[in-house]
């Protein structure tokens, strides 16, 4: 009973609620009369929290909800009351946009149900949960980890607990939730991934996009080309001639990286559209007579 309220204080220790998972609009499913949005000013940058309740529709379709709509999705001990948790969690998740939190807890079954099912503490429970076992008592158990694993190829799993930290594990058995500080569940956060980390295969740091202009390239090019690292030069003066073919500059930086790599052939129609594009320039005519000689044709060279 009132889940939500005992789950303030742990999760006001964890800054990632407040600043992270409540954050937007959100909604929290099968709230009843322990709503999340009750507690909007423990979150700051939450800015709405709709309670989703039987009168508002099967909290396992969200009919009604579109894809995509919301921000966070909260739900408090109401999963394992839906007919098919795999289509809830499907129909949770499509609710939430990219980047978005699904924040989820459970009853864990040896905490809670502990040992019988169906539940003599709630009879409308239609499912037991646990993080992961070989084999359970319950025959209508649900190991958490695969389960969320199912869901891997469009969200990223934040957190999986166990919350035993108010459990009173001495106790003969009884309903340690009706207590004022009970806990006896399990607690799940997963975020849906962005389309990005989708096709970068993980939520790696932003790719910067940096826009050099010409001559910006066309220096850094120069400074590799002085300093002997003729693979990265090369790679710039053709990043130029990409978007400028005939650019005279570039294409005599590449007619001579061929002349250091003993190419001369190579060099000669980089040293030709150099020159077609900037004839006046001397130099250009020297290093394309060099060129020439170099290659074997000395008549051309002469002339």
């Amino acid at each position: 009973m009132h889940e939500s309220s005992k789950a303030l204080m742990r999760r006001l220790h964890d800054s990632r609620f407040a600043t992270r998972y409540f954050v937007g609009h959100g909604i929290d499913i099968g709230a009843g009369p322990d709503a999340l949005g009750q507690y909007a000013e423990q979150f700051p940058l939450m800015r709405s929290c709709r309670a989703w309740d039987l009168k508002d529709g099967d909290a396992q379709l969200l009919a009604g909800l579109e894809d995509a709509s919301l921000d966070f999705v909260h739900s408090s001990h109401c999963l394992e009351h839906m007919r098919s948790p795999r289509e809830a969690l499907f129909h949770w998740l499509r609710v939430l946009k990219p980047g978005g939190h699904l924040i989820v807890t459970i009853p864990d079954e040896d905490l809670y149900e502990q040992g019988i099912f169906p539940s003599t503490f709630n009879g409308d429970h239609k499912w037991t949960f646990t993080m992961h076992k070989a084999k359970s008592w319950s025959e209508k158990s649900i190991n958490l980890m695969p389960l969320l694993m199912e869901f891997s190829d469009c969200t990223q799993t934040i957190k999986v607990e166990q919350l035993d930290a108010t459990f009173r594990f001495g106790l003969p058995r009884f309903d340690q939730t009706l207590t004022p500080t009970g806990e006896c569940a399990l607690e799940f956060i997963l975020r849906k991934l962005m389309p990005d980390e989708l096709a970068r295969c993980g939520r790696l740091p932003p790719q910067q996009v940096v826009s050099l202009t010409i001559d910006q390239t066309l220096h850094q090019a120069a400074v590799h080309h002085q300093s002997g690292r003729l693979s990265e030069a090369g790679e710039l003066y053709r990043t130029i001639l990409q978007s400028q073919p005939k650019h005279a500059e570039a294409n005599y930086g590449l007619g001579m990286l061929a002349l250091l790599e003993n190419q001369p052939a190579a060099s000669l129609p980089y040293f030709m559209t150099a020159l077609d594009a900037d004839p006046a320039r001397g130099q250009y005519w020297i290093s394309y007579i060099d060129a020439l000689f170099q290659a074997g044709q000395l008549e051309d060279a002469r002339q």
